[in-house]
């Protein structure tokens, strides 16, 4: 849909930046949102029906594993593009741990150029922390923020070292970056691959303890305090990081969170029949952490949901638990996964959105979050009681590794805008 102006009529718009939460039309012209009140006419505008649909500014998914360079039989970004936009999001940020590893400015700059051709959805390159995903030495920041990374992290793996951790705080300061934290204390892990409780004791599975999760959070918080910097930790999974988090921006650490869909709605029962779809990491842990998860969420700890989208072929989860690799897809499900925390009162409509959108566009300082006059129009409609099965073969994503395929889900994107584009209908599919 390229017209001129683009008019979604009487949809609930939901727009945390400016804690609107009403019935209006919303505008689009040259890629920009023009108008947002009640009873717009215009002539020979592109009308897009939004009643009992939900107008919200464009979801962002800080935290996606896109594969490409080097391992696109997985997903690349044109795959993964796709994907994003089916679920509503317009933007995803992708995780550096690709082959070769984004650690220099030339990897960031194949990155935005792949995506500038291929993904209908924008991407926001994170570049690694230290060379290699070694944790020993830190990458040019510099260089990379100006080549068009965003942020900085080590995700898929943890630097253990707290020295140099403490030196990639430092200098994500100066060049005005997050650091985003994979935080779990390998030492701790050993060799566990499931949460450690009854669960695994019953499977014969070795366990991977909250604490694992808990002891990094708390060394990581204690170095941000130190460098005055902006730490970001990734898929919180367990009570104790969440009470940590928040008595940390208690006492003004500059820290902001997330967790992942998988965290906030599932436990580790689900790997009871040894479904290598449920295996995660950080693992899918008890209905306690779960719950303070939640809680976390709905009371601003947790600022942000995030996928952590992580592909893996078929035949790499078709091996024994203990070897198969973590990830689950989640671009796709994402939405209605969470849309559940609105129907069970766990949150409300407009704080859910400004977790799925205008918080990481603030924490990754981008643009969007938001439906302000003037505002880029990155758009998603979403129908929150849509009805529908979800089969990973007729999606967007070249892989499957979805613990939700052949359940019943309710509520999905309907309609993706991208500066004002069209790029996702749900009765069309993807359209670039």
């Amino acid at each position: 849909m390229k017209a001129r102006q683009i008019l979604l009529r009487g949809g609930r718009v939901l727009d945390p930046a400016a804690g609107r939460d009403e019935t209006a039309d919303v505008l689009i012209e040259r890629g920009r949102v023009a108008a947002v009140c009640r009873g717009i006419e215009v002539e020979n505008a592109e009308i897009v029906d939004a009643a009992g649909c939900w107008v919200t500014p464009g979801l962002i998914d800080m935290h996606t594993h896109l594969r490409e360079p080097g391992q696109e039989y997985k997903e690349d970004i044109g795959s993964g593009g796709r994907a994003a936009v089916a679920g509503g999001f317009t933007a995803v940020a992708c995780m550096a741990n690709t082959q070769p590893v984004n650690d220099d400015p030339a990897t960031t700059d194949f990155i935005i150029d792949r995506a500038n051709h291929d993904s209908p959805a924008r991407v926001y390159p994170v570049a690694a922390a230290t060379r290699g995903l070694e944790g020993s030495v830190m990458t040019e920041m510099a260089a990379l923020v100006e080549a068009g990374a965003v942020a900085f992290s080590d995700d898929g793996e943890t630097i253990a070292d707290g020295g140099v951790m403490r030196h990639v705080l430092e200098y994500s300061k100066l060049v005005g970056a997050p650091v985003i934290t994979h935080a779990e204390d390998r030492t701790l892990v050993g060799n566990g691959v499931i949460n450690e409780g009854a669960v695994a004791t019953r499977l014969g599975l070795p366990g991977n303890p909250a604490i694992a999760e808990v002891v990094h959070v708390a060394r990581d918080l204690i170095l941000a305090e130190i460098a005055g910097a902006h730490l970001h930790v990734a898929h919180v999974s367990t009570r104790g990081a969440v009470d940590l988090i928040r008595q940390a921006k208690e006492r003004g650490i500059g820290v902001t969170a997330e967790a992942a869909p998988h965290h906030l709605t599932l436990t580790d029962e689900e790997a009871a029949g040894y479904d290598t779809n449920t295996k995660v990491a950080p693992p899918l842990r008890s209905a306690e952490d779960r719950d303070a998860c939640c809680a976390g969420l709905a009371d601003g700890t947790l600022d942000a949901i995030a996928t952590d989208h992580a592909p893996h072929a078929q035949h790499e989860k078709e091996l024994e638990f203990t070897v198969a690799p973590p990830g689950m897809i989640g671009l796709e499900t994402a939405l209605a996964v969470v849309l559940e925390l609105v129907r069970n009162e766990t949150i409300a409509p407009l704080e859910l959105v400004r977790r799925l959108s205008t918080n990481p566009a603030r924490i990754l300082r981008r643009p969007g979050g938001e439906l302000a006059e003037g505002s880029v129009a990155d758009v998603t409609v979403i129908d929150p009681d849509a009805q529908w099965v979800y089969d990973p073969a007729k999606g967007y994503s070249k892989s499957r590794n979805s613990p939700w395929t052949g359940r019943k889900l309710q509520g999905r994107a309907v309609a993706t805008f991208v500066n004002g584009e069209l790029v996702y209908h749900v009765d069309q599919g993807v359209l670039t």
